[in-house]
């Protein structure tokens, strides 16, 4: 049967389409996209009053699966992702044991076979994320890797990371990059600043992350890599991202919600809760993101979703471990904070949350294009609603934003031509 989306507006960045438009589905494609559509032995989904969108992104989640199923499974974190709204999400490598093995993404497609959501992942860049043997791309490229990352470790190792990248060209793989000098890190707390000196921490000072991106982006510009900065936190870390653009060196960034939410000032009030890495910095930090969103200087959107059980959480700043979860309030935030309350339009954030991922991961996602894939996310921008962790799909709580009131949702995501989420309903 076929199934017909009506009374919508779609808004489609891939073929510059934002108007109002009906939407058909039959066998999992996208079968027709125009006014007034009429068919007969049709399932109708009524759109009105809501936006159509090609399915949301996220192309930097932890799974934690296999080796950490206590926290997350690609299971639970896949139905938190529908219900968020995205169709699609990128596993990191930093499992165990780690994706820089043919056998482990062998368990993760299997996994993944009853996952809510479009499952791709990344390898890692080096062997067991040591940053010293790089990990056999070929094989991983034929196992279906959509780029290399050491996730939650940066390359140190210069030398690696040159030979990382020069491979990674040669094979036309992206390089995906966590820049933090570890030998910057200090009490690997919270940001180096005036909240840190009222703490008594030593405190994450911005040049940590801000030396690596000048590396990897020196090394972008040398090797001719496709580079990719993960969540990125400081002005100047966007600044030389910038810069790098003018150039024309071939690089992208990330921003993730809560760097473009948040300040160090939260940890005063959620503790631990809002611990992550890099950490929350100041609000000329968090002016210059948004900037960097509004004028193109950072790509798009993810979450880095990371689930941590109550345990790992409930410790100091030191010893907590670090990361939120984020899939379940990306999309709200980002509506409220960027588009309700900035400057950005929802033709803009769509863009940054589904077109550009897909292109710059180069998978057959982030539009609906007549034959493609039917992964719609329904989105009610109106919709006001009150984070509740307890209500989560995720396995996970740690989230700084239970509470906060919010506006904009999706209310149907659809993988495949498949219902996979109706608000506050899996189905």
């Amino acid at each position: 049967m076929k199934t017909l989306i009506k009374g919508g507006w779609v808004i489609d960045p891939s073929q510059k389409i934002n108007e109002p438009l009906d939407l058909l589905i039959e066998h999992g494609k996208i079968i027709k996209i125009e006014k007034n559509i009429q068919v007969e032995n049709k399932k109708v989904i009524d759109a009105s009053g809501k936006y159509i969108v090609p399915g949301l992104i996220d192309m930097h989640v932890h799974f934690r699966e296999p080796g950490f199923e206590k926290k997350e499974t690609i299971k639970t974190g896949a139905l938190s992702a529908v219900a968020g709204g995205f169709t699609s999400v990128v596993c990191m490598p930093n499992t165990s044991p780690v994706i820089d093995n043919v056998h482990t993404i062998d368990y993760i497609k299997e996994k993944a076979k009853d996952a809510a959501c479009n499952i791709y992942f990344m390898g890692s860049i080096t062997k067991d994320l040591e940053g010293k043997i790089l990990t056999p791309y070929k094989a991983l490229i034929n196992e279906g890797i959509v780029g290399i990352t050491d996730d939650g470790k940066t390359v140190m190792n210069t030398r690696v990371m040159y030979e990382a990248m020069e491979e990674a060209k040669n094979l036309d793989l992206l390089v995906s990059t966590h820049c933090e000098d570890i030998d910057m890190v200090y009490d690997r707390s919270i940001n180096r600043g005036e909240i840190s000196k009222q703490l008594n921490l030593e405190g994450i000072p911005p040049l940590a992350e801000e030396v690596i991106i000048s590396r990897d982006i020196f090394l972008a510009e040398k090797i001719g890599a496709k580079v990719h900065i993960q969540h990125i936190s400081t002005k100047n870390g966007v600044q030389l991202v910038r810069e790098a653009k003018k150039k024309g060196v071939n690089i992208s960034c990330e921003a993730a919600p809560h760097h473009f939410t948040l300040t160090d000032k939260e940890i005063l009030k959620k503790g631990s809760s809002a611990k992550m890495s890099p950490p929350l910095r100041t609000a000329e930090d968090v002016e210059a993101i948004k900037e960097g969103l509004l004028d193109g200087t950072i790509d798009l959107i993810a979450t880095d979703h990371a689930p941590h059980t109550k345990a790992d959480k409930d410790k100091n700043l030191v010893e907590a471990a670090n990361g939120i979860i984020g899939l379940e309030t990306a999309l709200g935030l980002a509506l409220t904070e960027l588009v309700h309350k900035g400057s950005m339009t929802l033709e803009a954030l769509v863009k940054k949350m589904s077109y550009n991922p897909a292109k710059l991961l180069d998978i057959p996602k982030g539009t609906l294009k007549l034959g493609s894939d039917a992964d719609v996310t329904i989105i009610d921008i109106e919709k006001e609603w009150v984070v509740d962790k307890e209500q989560f799909y995720s396995k996970a709580r740690n989230t700084p934003f239970d509470g906060w009131k919010l506006k904009g949702k999706a209310v149907m995501t659809i993988v495949g031509g498949e219902i996979k989420y109706i608000e506050r309903s899996i189905l």
